[in-house]
Parts: structure tokens; sequence; C-alpha cells
């Protein structure tokens, strides 16, 4: 069995004060730096939002997936948002499987708080038909591989994968114009989800009353830390979510953390957006080259016309504008919409 699996139980005395000895001196374990993040990698699913993330030896991915509801009474003119994280016994052994655990039910808690509570999804922008019909849109969680930091990749991976997520565009019409018309995508291009801003988590690990933090912990660092701080900011300096456990920790650590996870959230939204841009254009990509080989084979003989690749990219280029241009126009209709239907 992989040593980075290790329990809290599984740690001898040793090598408990091995790593705490270590940290006194600003020496990690895996040769990081106190405040050091570990590589951070990106990667995406054949299908729109499906996003699989891996930090360190720590490997998550996110699933987003959507269906019709009805809306809560309070709020009539707003989807909804779920999280559901599965914790497998193939990433720790500790996990016990088809039972959501204690760290199962922190880690959905975090994620959601910080994504709800800042409101970073436009939860407006998914109703169709105001108190009758919304969008719910549900992320699963599935932990691949416990390196420790489960929260901060889980959170990465929830956001890759709305990032990438598109809804089915729809229409209303029927006699009384209240039918609801769902457009596959041969017809016109799924609408991606409005995010206004990135929610990061950060955790930071404090061990020997708080004289010594770290950021990212590894899982047996993890082990025999004294007290927990995950702190949840964007890359505008806004704090979205702070939750603490273990020790207390000064006012003065506090307010250094927070301005050190401002710092490290810019950094990995910019990340986030370089890999979902990238998986943009492949995407679109991918689509034009299917529309030019369906048009060239429509053509005969001499008549082909093939693209070179600088006819590609801008094509691309055009067609990322025209994604861009449709979101915009769909968020607006829909705001026209639930206006009329209030009044």
């Amino acid at each position: 069995m992989d040593a980075r699996l290790a329990n809290t139980w599984r740690l001898t005395l040793n090598e408990k004060n091995f790593i705490k000895t270590a940290l006194l001196s600003e020496i990690r374990i895996d040769g990081r730096k106190p405040f050091e993040f570990r590589n951070i990698s990106i990667n995406f699913g054949r299908e729109d939002g499906s996003a699989e993330v891996q930090l360190g030896q720590t490997r998550v991915m996110g699933i987003v997936t959507a269906k019709f509801v009805q809306p809560y009474r309070d709020r009539p003119n707003e989807g909804t948002l779920t999280i559901y994280p599965e914790f497998s016994p193939m990433a720790d052994p500790s996990f016990e499987a088809g039972r959501s655990g204690e760290s199962a039910v922190e880690l959905g808690q975090i994620i959601d708080r910080g994504l709800r509570e800042s409101r970073a999804v436009d939860t407006e922008s998914l109703c169709i038909v105001a108190g009758k019909l919304v969008w719910a849109i549900r992320i699963d969680i599935l932990i691949l591989d416990n390196g420790g930091n489960l929260v901060d990749a889980a959170n990465i991976a929830a956001l890759a994968a709305l990032m990438t997520f598109r809804t089915p565009e729809c229409s209303l019409g029927g006699e009384d114009g209240q039918e609801v018309i769902i457009h596959p995508p041969e017809m016109r291009d799924p609408l991606p989800l409005i995010l206004h801003h990135l929610p990061i988590a950060i955790t930071f690990g404090f061990f020997i009353d708080e004289n010594v933090v770290v950021i990212d912990p590894i899982h047996n660092e993890e082990a025999v830390m004294a007290g927990r701080m995950i702190a949840t900011v964007n890359a505008n300096g806004d704090i979205c979510a702070i939750q603490k456990a273990g020790e207390g920790v000064s006012q003065r650590v506090i307010m250094q953390c927070l301005q050190l996870a401002i710092t490290k959230a810019a950094d990995i939204t910019k990340q986030i957006k370089a890999a979902v841009e990238a998986y943009n254009s492949e995407r679109a990509l991918q689509k034009i080259k299917r529309e030019t080989t369906c048009v060239g084979n429509s053509v005969k003989g001499d008549q082909n016309q093939t693209l070179d690749n600088k006819g590609i990219s801008e094509l691309v280029g055009k067609y990322m504008e025209r994604l861009k241009l449709i979101s915009v126009e769909s968020y607006a209709s829909k705001i026209l919409m639930l206006r009329k239907s209030n009044h």
C-alpha cells in the first residue's frame, strides 16, 4: 500500500515528531516551502461539464449535470445548485463505500457555501418559466486519490466543470406561449453557465500552537496538524467563506493567511481560465472540422474546398465570439421574460 494513504493512526510517533521537527526548520517532507502550492493539472472529458484535477498526488473529478425541476416557492425565478461528494475506498482505505462520512459532508458544505453565499453562479439565468420550471444544476465530486487537501482540489474541479458545462437552449412556444421547446445542439449551440466570479478555496494547516503555518497540506501533514483554516476567496480580494477547525489562531495570523489566500487565488484563477479557454478553443475547432467535413462531402469533384490552418483559426475566433454573443443575448431575453411573467 502506498505510504501516502496512511491514516493518522498508521503514522508512528517517530514519524509524527519528524514531520513537526522538519517544519520548525521550514522543511516539508515533500520538499516544498511552507507557502508553496503543489502543481495543479486540469484535464477535461469528452463531454461538457467534466473535469479532472490533479493536485500533487490528489486526484478529484467534477461532473456537472442538469435537469428540469420546479423552483422553490420563495425563489420562483431562480434555479438550484447542489453538491454531491463521493468518497471511494479506492481513493483511501479509510473511506467507507456507500456512506457519507464526516469528511464528505464537510467537503460538500464548504464548496456549496463558497458558491452559494457568494452568488458565484447566476441562478436567475437558470429560470425557464417563472414559478414553474428551472434548471437544477448538480455537481458530483468524485475522490479518485487522496494525497491530502481534498477541499482545494475538489473546489477547482467543481469550478472547471461548471465553466465547461452547457445547457440546451430553450424557448417558449405553443398556443399559450408557455410550452417549453428544447433546441438540440445541432440546431442551436448550447449555452454556458453564467459565473460572476470564481471562489477559490485555500487550505492552511497550523502546527505547534500556530507557530508553524503551511499551505496545501499533504496527507501526512494533515495527520499531525493542530488546526486548519479554509479561506474561500476570489481574485478580486472578496472573502466568500471561512471554515476553521482545531486549536484557536490569533487574529494576526488569520489576516496574514487571508492576504496570502487572495494572492494564491488569483494565480489559480488564471490557471483555471487558461485551461477552460484551451478546452473551448479545441471544442470549437472540432466542431468546425466536422462542419467542413460535411460540407466537403456534399460538394462534388473539383468543387471540394478545404480550409488551411489560418482559415480554421479565423473560424474558431468567430465561433467563440458568437458563443459569447449568444450567451449575453439569451441572458437578456430570459430576464425580459421573467419581468413580463411577474407582471
